[in-house]
């Protein structure tokens, strides 16, 4: 018995070391969040729209590649992202949706009409609902789905000019190719 009291130490020390010796690794991105939802079906939702036409639904957007952006009017990070989501809509002609996370819809609005909409449409998440079904942390994440409806690859916060010219436009350059 006391022999393994004095290997306690030990041991703890090795786990420890183990625990760093894999969070430290050179090939691990310690901003990544890994989703358990790649490359499986994207949640089923229907939001109402904020425009008031309709809705935006998970059906609605099969049979096409699509990104979908999680934002907020109260979001900084989101302001930020913004011009490279007006870039993507209108000079890549990337369909963009968006869903507006956890705000009021008359500041969704306002902020779209101030900053430009680049959403080919956007359905309302009141409460939330939908970013939990999907696994959102926090404003901006940013989706694409494929045609099947399958998440293929999950942005956490706002996309920059780099994630989009050497991650997201590839990507979906393959995935229309298939």
């Amino acid at each position: 018995m006391r022999r393994a009291l004095f290997l306690l130490p030990v041991a703890l020390f090795l786990a420890l070391a183990g625990y760093f010796a894999l969070a430290l690794r050179p090939d691990r991105d310690p901003q990544a969040l890994p989703s358990a939802l790649i490359d499986k079906p994207a949640p089923a939702f229907t939001l109402a729209s904020l425009d008031g036409g309709g809705n935006l639904s998970s059906d609605g957007l099969k049979g096409q590649v699509v990104v979908v952006n999680f934002f907020a009017s109260w979001c900084v990070p989101c302001r930020i992202e913004h011009p490279l989501l007006m870039r993507l809509a209108t000079q890549e002609r990337v369909p963009i949706y968006g869903i507006a996370y956890k705000d009021k819809p008359e500041d969704s609005r306002r902020i779209l009409a101030q900053l430009g909409d680049p959403y080919r449409g956007t359905g309302v998440d009141r409460d939330g609902g939908t970013g939990f079904d999907f696994g959102v942390y926090g404003v901006p994440e940013t989706y694409v789905i494929d045609r099947s409806g399958h998440i293929r690859q999950r942005f956490v916060g706002p996309l920059t000019a780099e994630v989009v010219e050497k991650e997201l436009l590839p990507l979906l350059k393959q995935l229309n190719r298939s």
